[in-house]
C-alpha cells in the first residue's frame, strides 16, 4: 500500500481537477484485483508463470483440457473465496451516487458485481459460468467443480494455494484425471471466459461502446493496457476527446495519451479520488 506523499497527493489533484463535474466510466484490469489476493500477469504484484492457456491450445486436445480443468480446479476454492477491495468499492460507490457510468473490465473475477457495481462489461467473460462446446447450455461453476470432485474423488484441493492471474495453478500431474462434461447432450465444457488468441464477442464489445457514448471521462485502474481489447476502448474515448485518467502501479501504453497519471496502488487512489470528486 502506498502512502500518502506530496507526489501522490499532487497527481491525485491532477486526476480530480481532470474529472470534477464528469460522469465517469472505468476501465479495469488485473491490478484492481491484486490487493483481494488474485495476481496479475505483469508488473507489480504478478508472479513468475507459465505463458496463458491459448483458445486454440484448449479446444486442440483432451489433455490440455485436462490441463486446464484440473489447474482451475484447485484455485477455484481460493478464487471464489476473494473479497472485493476498497477499489471495487469505491467504483461501486461513485455508480450508486450517479457520478460513475459503469465499469468495463478485463477481469473475470466477477468482484465488481460483488462490489455491487451494477453496469457491468466483462469484457472477457467470468469464470463463475461454463458452457458447453456443443449445444451451449450454461452451467455454474460451482455446479461444474462438484462434479468434478465427483469424478475425481482423488484430487485434493488446498485450503491455500498460490493462485494465478486466471485463479488457476499448475498441476503436477493430469494422470487419471476425469474431465467435467455437459450434463445435456455429454459435449465439452468451457469456461465462459475469452482465451488468449480468441476475440471479444462483438455483442460485448457493442455493450462496452454503449457504456463508453454515455461516459464524459475515462479511468483506467490496474491495467497495463497491452491487451488490445483495452486499446480499443482507449481510441473510443479519444475519438471524443474525453479526458483520460490512468491509475496504475506500472508504465500503460496510453500514458502518452493520459490527461493525469497516478503511479499507485488502485486500493489507495481510487477510494481518495472518491472523497475528492465533488
Amino acid at each position: 500500500m502506498h502512502t500518502i506523499t506530496p507526489t501522490l497527493t499532487a497527481q491525485l489533484a491532477e486526476a480530480a481537477r481532470a474529472l470534477a463535474g464528469r460522469r465517469i466510466a472505468f476501465l479495469t484490469g488485473a491490478g484492481l484485483s491484486t490487493d483481494s489476493g488474485i495476481p496479475a500477469y505483469r508488473g507489480a504484484g504478478s508472479t513468475p508463470r507459465r505463458a496463458p492457456m491459448t483458445g486454440q491450445e484448449f479446444l486442440g486436445s483432451a489433455a490440455a483440457q485436462r490441463r486446464y480443468w484440473l489447474g482451475a480446479h484447485l484455485g477455484w476454492r481460493s478464487m471464489r473465496q476473494s473479497v472485493p477491495n476498497a477499489g471495487h468499492r469505491a467504483i461501486a460507490t461513485l455508480e450508486r451516487e450517479g457520478r460513475g457510468a459503469g465499469v468495463i473490465t478485463q477481469n473475470v473475477d466477477g468482484l465488481h458485481l460483488a462490489a455491487g457495481s451494477e453496469r457491468v462489461v466483462e469484457l472477457h467473460g467470468t469464470l463463475h459460468t461454463v458452457f458447453c462446446l456443443r449445444c451451449g447450455q450454461r452451467f455454474s461453476r460451482d455446479a461444474v467443480a462438484a462434479q468434478i470432485e465427483a469424478r475425481n474423488p482423488w484430487v485434493d484441493v488446498p485450503d491455500e494455494i498460490l493462485l494465478g492471474p486466471d485463479g488457476d495453478v499448475r498441476p503436477e500431474t493430469t494422470d487419471g484425471f476425469v474431465l467435467p462434461t455437459c450434463t445435456v447432450c455429454g459435449g465439452a465444457v468451457k469456461p465462459d471466459v475469452v482465451f488468449f488468441g480468441e476475440y471479444v464477442p462483438r455483442p460485448r464489445f457493442a455493450d462496452a461502446e454503449a457504456l463508453m457514448r454515455s461516459a464524459e471521462a475515462l479511468v483506467v485502474a490496474g491495467s497495463s493496457l497491452v491487451v488490445n481489447s483495452g486499446i480499443r476502448i482507449i481510441e473510443r474515448a479519444r475519438r471524443r476527446d474525453l479526458p483520460l485518467v490512468i491509475v496504475n502501479l506500472e508504465p500503460t501504453r496510453a500514458d502518452t495519451w493520459a490527461t493525469a497519471i497516478v503511479a499507485a496502488s488502485t486500493s489507495v487512489v481510487l477510494p481518495a479520488l472518491l472523497e475528492l470528486l465533488p
